[in-house]
Parts: C-alpha cells; sequence; structure tokens
C-alpha cells in the first residue's frame, strides 16, 4: 500500500467522519448530493468514445438528494420510484426529439449511472437520518465494506493462489472468503462496542448474517466496477484522490450496499 494512498486516507476519513457524526441531516443531504454529483462525472466520462450520455438529467436528480429530508418521510420512497420513471421517460423523449442523435446506447449508459450512482447513494441520508439509531447503523454499511476489502486485500496479496475471475485478475478465492471473515469481525465488534457503550441490543446473530450478504454484496460491487472499467479501458476513474484514483473508486462497494443495507437494517 503506498504511502500516497495512507495519507490520502488520513486526511480524507476524519472529514468524512465529521460530516457524518455532527453534521444536521439538511448538510449531509447536500454532501450526498456533491458526492453524487461528483461520481456521476467520472462515470460518464468513463464511456468517452464508447456512448454519449445524456447528463444533465443526471446532474439534476443527483442535486435533488440535497432534498430528500424536506419530502415527508412516508413519501419518500415513492418519489424515488418516480423519478426513475420520469429519467426513463425524459431520456427517450430527448432521443426522439432528436431524431436519434442520442441512441439507445447513450439512452442505457446515462440510465445505468443514474440507477447505480444517485439512486443507491439516497440510500446513505435515508439510513442516517429516517432510522432509528440511523447515526450509529450507518456505519455498518462502511465496516463492512472496509473489512471487506481490507482483509481480501491483505489475504489475497499473500496467500491468494486460486484466482476469482478474469474480470479482476488479481481477486482471488482465498482473498473473496477473507473478504468475509473481515466484514464479520468489523461489525460484531462494532456491535459490541454499539450495546456496551450506546445503549444499543442489536442482535448478534442477525448481524452475523447481514455482515456475510452485505460483504457478497460489497465484492459485487467491486466486481461490477472493475467490469465496467475494463470496459472502457481505464484503471481508474480519475486521480482525484492519490493513491486512491476517483472518488467512484473509493465508494463502488459502498454503493452496492446501501440499498440493501437500508431494508435489512430497518428490520432492527
Amino acid at each position: 500500500m503506498s504511502i500516497k494512498r495512507i495519507l490520502s486516507g488520513i486526511v480524507l476519513f476524519p472529514i468524512f467522519a465529521l460530516i457524518l457524526i455532527f453534521a444536521n441531516k439538511y448538510i449531509v443531504d447536500v454532501f450526498i448530493s456533491i458526492v453524487a454529483i461528483m461520481s456521476l462525472h467520472e462515470f460518464y466520462k468513463a464511456f468517452k468514445g464508447k456512448a454519449n450520455p445524456i447528463q444533465w438529467t443526471g446532474y439534476i436528480t443527483a442535486g435533488l438528494i440535497s432534498l430528500i429530508h424536506v419530502i415527508p418521510a412516508q413519501y419518500v420512497l415513492s418519489v424515488i420510484t418516480l423519478l426513475i420513471l420520469m429519467n426513463i421517460l425524459v431520456l427517450f423523449v430527448q432521443s426522439i426529439a432528436t431524431n436519434m442523435k442520442r441512441n439507445i446506447n447513450d439512452i442505457a449508459i446515462s440510465l445505468l449511472g443514474i440507477c447505480y450512482i444517485i439512486f443507491f447513494l439516497m440510500f446513505a441520508p435515508l439510513i442516517r437520518d429516517s432510522l432509528e439509531n440511523g447515526k450509529i447503523l450507518i456505519w455498518y454499511v462502511f465496516f463492512i465494506a472496509w473489512g471487506t476489502d481490507m482483509f481480501a486485500y491483505f489475504i489475497g496479496r499473500h496467500f491468494g493462489k486460486h484466482k476469482f475471475t478474469p474480470i479482476s485478475p488479481n481477486k482471488s478465492i482465498e482473498g473473496c472468503l477473507a473478504g468475509g471473515v473481515g466484514a464479520i469481525i468489523f461489525s460484531l465488534l462494532y456491535t459490541l462496542v454499539c450495546n456496551s457503550f450506546f445503549g444499543t441490543n442489536f442482535n448478534y446473530i442477525y448481524i452475523f448474517g447481514i455482515s456475510v450478504f452485505l460483504s457478497i454484496i460489497s465484492q459485487i460491487g467491486d466486481l461490477a466496477a472493475s467490469s465496467i472499467k475494463r470496459y472502457c479501458g481505464i484503471k481508474d476513474y480519475s486521480n482525484l484522490i492519490p493513491g486512491h484514483g476517483g472518488l467512484l473508486d473509493r465508494i463502488d462497494s459502498v454503493i452496492f450496499i446501501l440499498p440493501f443495507a437500508y431494508f435489512l437494517l430497518s428490520v432492527i
């Protein structure tokens, strides 16, 4: 692991943590909205030469994350569904209105970015500020993603003998299994801290099951990002973060976890 990667993590993590822990829900909404816009920009830029996405509708939708807690809680999921339908409608209307200057491939890539990045990221503020103990629960997403990533990286690098998939040649079966173990360790330790010091009563068996499932989702998210980059012929989405690549390179697995985590953690 390079010095640049370590230093970037040391600088960025406290800023990220302070916002999630201490900022009010409206500031967090704006923060997530900015992250969505920047990530979507990296995503669309990656397809240069492969497609010509209709970007403006995605950026507007990403901006609407900043208003997610202005909407009455009981209508949020309905509004999200309506936004998906409206985006499909608008994308096809623009294609028709321009006599197919934007083709089906452009529409598909545009919609993929909107669903994959914006609508998945919308569940971050929903977990934090719409669920009971949300400020505690949101960290399960990150600890599971980080535990998976760290254990998969170190065990795979030193002990990985059996390649997992040509989509990501550096991934091994040993690393993938270790990633699941890492997610379990991180989440159970966090549960112990929460139950001991924050007055929660989270069920360890339930957290164990969630950790296994979300760790698998996290690794699918990582492989999904790898498949996109391989198709586009790029190594990283950008060079925004020294040693890490782009913003989307850092949150690709977290993005995949968020919607699943929302529904599973809501049971707690």
